[in-house]
């Protein structure tokens, strides 16, 4: 069994769902203060996270990952428990194989390869890591970055070993990630009896032309990089399920995923404006999940590409397709930003696995980023 694949059946074998950890950190913080990083553990509320370095010189370069994974759901509907890493025919299996204490096992053993063969290396490698990635990510990188501000230190360079990989390992890295804005929309009618609706005024016909404008409008061109901006339609509900009364308000739950050609005050603006133009009684609660963010070519993006096409002879694609990460916090700082890692086929389902041979090319991708930058 290699270095990789048995601390990644360690680390899948903890049931770490959000928010909580279950020692996870505990055992990359042992391997890591065996070959010489400074820990700084911050817990902040119930999440556990911590950041270590090292070196103490520039440029900073960290890997960034979370060790809370999503509910495993129905533990029946596995081939194999979903915190008992199995190996079957090539694959790990567990929750969290690729998703992503695959990853986080990649990193370390890469980091602890690339430390013995260059103990005085360049600038500061470093790790932050966190159990709040896939919750609500109020306590975890959000919080390590505002620590980090306060000791005025800035990352140079952070890759995510998020699980960005289409169809073979390395053939997508994610050099960015389009901004996310919500908004639930209420609009006031008048609530009355399905037999007088001349006494009232139904919302749900109010809501018609008007939410047919917001999905006809085209909020921007997207660039080179992102796509055009998105608006969906995700929940809409009204009335108590009753077949005789009109209801007093509808609410409709909506998702836009923009680009950087825009931002979210004008995507406000807009929606306002269209709504006005029906002289629609209405209300809107905003909540904004994350900016768009870009890393160009440069240095980070270049050694990635490098090291791919070292250990896997492709050409990868750079694309900022698919959710948000908390690589949103981390680009806010100026910081280029990238996210490498396992194929993403089975991410968030049953039986999510990972292949045992991509686990191990993993590791040799990130040994030779890390030479790349800091040898």
């Amino acid at each position: 069994m290699s270095q990789t694949l048995e601390l990644a059946k360690s680390l899948i074998s903890r049931p770490s769902v959000t928010p909580f950890d279950k020692g996870c950190q505990a055992i990359m913080i042992d391997r890591l203060e065996k070959i010489g990083f400074k820990i700084h553990p911050l817990k902040f509320g119930d999440v556990d996270n911590f950041w270590a370095t090292h070196g103490n010189t520039g440029p900073i370069f960290s890997f960034a990952g979370h060790t809370d994974v999503v509910p495993a759901g129905d533990d029946g509907a596995w081939k194999t428990p979903p915190f008992e890493p199995t190996v079957k025919d090539g694959l790990l299996f567990g929750r969290g194989a690729a998703d992503m204490k695959g990853g986080l096992a990649s990193m370390l053993v890469a980091t602890e390869n690339f430390i013995e063969k260059n103990p005085n290396h360049k600038g500061t490698l470093a790790f932050l890591i966190t159990s709040d990635e896939e919750g609500i990510a109020v306590n975890g990188t959000v919080k390590v970055m505002d620590y980090l501000k306060s000791l005025d230190q800035k990352i140079d360079y952070c890759l995510l070993g998020e699980p960005s990989s289409t169809s073979v390992l390395g053939d997508v890295i994610k050099n960015g990630r389009r901004g996310s804005l919500n908004g639930l929309l209420t609009i006031k009618g008048k609530q009355g009896h399905i037999a007088y609706p001349h006494l009232a005024e139904n919302p749900n016909h109010l809501m018609t032309s008007a939410l047919n404008d917001l999905c006809q409008q085209q909020w921007d061109n997207g660039n080179d990089y992102f796509p055009a901006t998105s608006f969906q339609i995700s929940n809409i509900h009204s009335g108590s399920r009753v077949t005789n009364v009109i209801p007093g308000e509808v609410e409709i739950m909506f998702n836009f995923r923009y680009s950087t050609e825009t931002t979210k005050e004008e995507l406000q603006k807009k929606v306002n404006d269209i709504l006005d133009s029906h002289k629609l009684n209405y209300s809107i609660d905003w909540s904004h999940s994350g900016y768009p963010f870009l890393t160009p070519q440069g240095d980070l993006v270049s050694a990635c590409v490098d090291a791919i096409e070292k250990i896997k002879s492709i050409k990868p694609e750079l694309s900022t397709s698919g959710g948000t990460s908390d690589g949103r916090f981390i680009a806010q700082e100026g910081t280029q930003v990238v996210e490498l890692g396992p194929i993403n086929a089975t991410i968030h389902q049953i039986n999510e696995s990972v292949l045992v041979q991509d686990l191990d090319d993993l590791t040799k991708i990130y040994s030779q980023i890390l030479t790349n930058l800091l040898a």
